[in-house]
């Protein structure tokens, strides 16, 4: 087995990587047999020399490996035909602007996972960059409030050391008494919570937080169930609202009237109801002034996310009742933050969770035969074809 680490091509370059040089030493530990090269790069947040030290060969030619890690889309015209990739493909949710490097990974008969579909037998992911996402968009979500009010000025997280150092800006903070509504309850939602309760925001229930008022800044994690119900007055349960989605609406609405900020952390599946619209951004009662949108589907979910934003210019204003962008300045605008990449902004200590992620649940299935179906259910194309559980891409990758 010959494993490549490769360079990250894509633009704005990424300086993270799946494994660090502390966990490519201990996959060669524990499998003396296994070939591991690192590819070159000059912009990695792990320098080469850091790898060499830790006795892993560099190269600027590793097109002998077997299979490829990487964590954002490779460009075309760099896949090698007949090998193995890992990497984030975002195509998946029938993404349009990368339908061609899916049919690229078909043409060039290669056999693909991507980390998104790296999920247990309950289909529950195992790996991936959401709780330092959360971090970071917590942090973003602050900034973005101490700007538009020009109350205080944090420094961007990517200048700082790490979640520790954002944590000891955010406690230095004399915050006004705000409701802050966190969507979601998996890794980018526990990453927000962890923010949150670092610098003692007050957790208070649905209930409290939407009939209460508060002398502190208070926060609450919702789910699905708080903020869609069904159209026939129902009340059933998770596994009725992920198996007919479409019989549901959205009732965030009670949450935009007593809300300040809202920091998004939730998965929105196809066919589920939009959370944010338009309407209730516009609505006379909506108290919304910042929307943290790290789960940064454009034109989906979340009405004010007209579109990405990126790190250097990480915010945005949105007018609501022209349902356009405005400067963040505008008296009447939110302020949207929609990076699409924000563990970039801890690459270090988001790699080396990536990392330990990978070492724990991936790279055993590669020595014990697959035995629990990890590479399995992760296969989204091999010999050509899409693996069977991916059949529903067979649209997208035509066109239609």
């Amino acid at each position: 087995m010959k494993f490549g680490i490769i360079k990250e091509r894509k633009s704005t370059p990424d300086r993270r990587v799946v494994f660090t040089p502390d966990e490519l030493a201990r996959l060669k530990q524990l499998h003396p047999n296994t070939s591991v090269k690192v590819e070159s790069s000059d912009i990695r947040v792990f320098t080469d020399d850091e790898y060499r030290n830790m006795g892993i060969e560099v190269s600027d030619d590793i097109s002998d490996s077997d299979v490829f890690f990487g964590v954002k889309e490779v460009p075309i015209e760099n896949l090698i035909p007949n090998k193995s990739y890992f990497f984030f493909s975002h195509t998946i949710k029938k993404q349009p602007h990368n339908r061609k490097l899916l049919q690229a990974l078909l043409a060039k008969n290669i056999d693909f996972y991507d980390h998104e579909t790296i999920v247990n037998e309950h289909n529950i992911r195992l790996i991936g960059f959401g709780k330092y996402a959360g971090f970071v968009g917590a942090y973003n979500g602050f900034r973005a409030f101490g700007i538009k009010f020009e109350l205080f000025k944090l420094p961007k997280a990517e200048s700082l050391s790490g979640k520790q150092d954002m944590i000891a800006h955010l406690k230095r903070l004399v915050l006004p008494p705000i409701k802050i509504v966190n969507t979601g309850t998996g890794k980018v939602g526990s990453g927000v919570k962890e923010i949150l309760n670092a610098i003692k925001i007050k957790e208070v229930t649905v209930e409290n937080y939407l009939t209460k008022n508060y002398t502190q800044p208070v926060y609450t994690q919702i789910d699905v169930l708080d903020y869609n119900i069904r159209k026939d007055g129902q009340v059933l349960d998770f596994n009725d609202f992920f198996q007919t989605p479409q019989d549901y609406v959205s009732n965030f609405e009670r949450f935009t009237k007593v809300s300040d900020i809202y920091i998004t952390g939730h998965f929105h599946a196809n066919g589920a109801p939009n959370i944010l619209s338009q309407e209730m951004l516009n609505a006379k009662d909506c108290k919304i002034k910042v929307v943290a949108d790290i789960s940064c589907d454009v034109n989906n979910s979340i009405a004010c996310t007209l579109r990405t934003s990126t790190i250097a210019e990480p915010f945005y204003g949105y007018l609501p009742i022209e349902n356009k962008e405005v400067d963040v300045f505008h008296p009447a605008a939110i302020v949207v933050m929609a990076v699409d990449n924000l563990p970039c902004e801890l690459p270090k200590e988001s790699s080396e969770g990536f990392g330990e992620m990978f070492m724990q649940n991936v790279i055993p299935a590669f020595f014990n035969d697959d035995k629990d179906g990890i590479l399995q259910r992760a296969k989204i194309t091999a010999k050509g074809k899409l693996t069977p559980r991916f059949s529903y891409l067979q649209d997208y990758i035509d066109g239609k």
